[in-house]
């Protein structure tokens, strides 16, 4: 049997769950022909790219992060950097999910967190199309899309499990988007979070140190319950990954000669917020 194109399987994959998406002009429900054109009853319409993504901007918006940075990225979580965070957060889901990974990058975390749960349908969303053109490239499995938050092109109450790991949030969006009874969670990071890397990028300075208490206190506010778990763990970092890991986070942007770091191990340390739907 002949294996089909990336776009072609993404074209039957995103069919099999049309009813997740809603038109971000409008707000009605989607259909998605066998071209590739999804389109509601107002005729906006949008195609499926070659890559085997879907791109639901409705404005043009400059990303920060390059092609390199997301596949920097992807290398360093595919070394099993994040396998602990990975783990835990899968074992707080059930077999059978419907998983919306916001901001999701090029689709690492989402893809790994999925391969524990063999039942779960994964969505990753970012603004970002160099993110999401990466994530189709590296995880042709899952449903990516190009999209803004702020107006994403999604149904409401159509996730069982919302996903936001280091990256911006925006909670009345989640709360539109979650099933009752599911659950958001949030990662952000400890004080320890990559601290090897945080001493050398700001030494002297107020940002050697970092707190999340404002982060967590707004996620509080946003759930009525809200359960938070601390992972904290060290591994030691390969020399060739120490470079990829620069590129792939804004504190190594910081650093003016990159040669000279040296990180013979690294610092995960981060809060899990789990938020329950009402």
């Amino acid at each position: 049997m002949k294996q089909l194109s990336k776009r072609a399987a993404s074209i039957h994959c995103i069919k099999q769950h049309i009813s997740l998406f809603a038109c971000p002009f409008c707000h009605t429900q989607m259909q998605l022909n066998d071209s590739g054109t999804m389109s509601c009853s107002q005729k906006h319409s949008f195609d499926m790219a070659k890559q085997g993504y879907m791109n639901f901007m409705t404005r043009p918006v400059a990303s920060m992060y390059s092609k390199e940075l997301f596949e920097a990225r992807q290398e360093v979580i595919a070394s099993g950097l994040y396998d602990p965070l990975q783990r835990r957060i899968a074992e707080l889901l059930k077999n059978e999910q419907m998983i919306l990974d916001t901001g999701c990058g090029e689709g690492s975390h989402l893809a790994r967190i999925c391969a524990q749960l063999p039942q779960a349908v994964g969505v990753g969303i970012d603004i970002s199309k160099e993110g999401i053109i990466a994530a189709a490239k590296f995880y042709s499995d899952k449903i990516w899309c190009v999209g803004d938050l702020a107006n994403s092109p999604f149904q409401s109450k159509s996730f069982t499990t919302i996903l936001n790991i280091l990256s911006p949030a925006n909670y009345e969006e989640f709360k539109r988007l979650l099933q009752p009874d599911g659950k958001v969670i949030k990662v952000v990071p400890q004080e320890g979070y990559l601290q090897e890397l945080r001493r050398q990028a700001f030494a002297d300075s107020e940002k050697e140190s970092y707190s999340n208490a404002q982060t967590v206190e707004r996620f509080k506010d946003s759930f009525a319950k809200v359960d938070v778990q601390r992972l904290t763990y060290t591994v030691q970092l390969s020399t060739e990954l120490v470079p990829k890991l620069l590129q792939m986070t804004p504190m190594g942007w910081h650093i003016e000669n990159s040669t000279a770091v040296e990180l013979p191990q690294i610092t995960i340390d981060v809060d899990i917020l789990v938020g329950e739907g009402e």
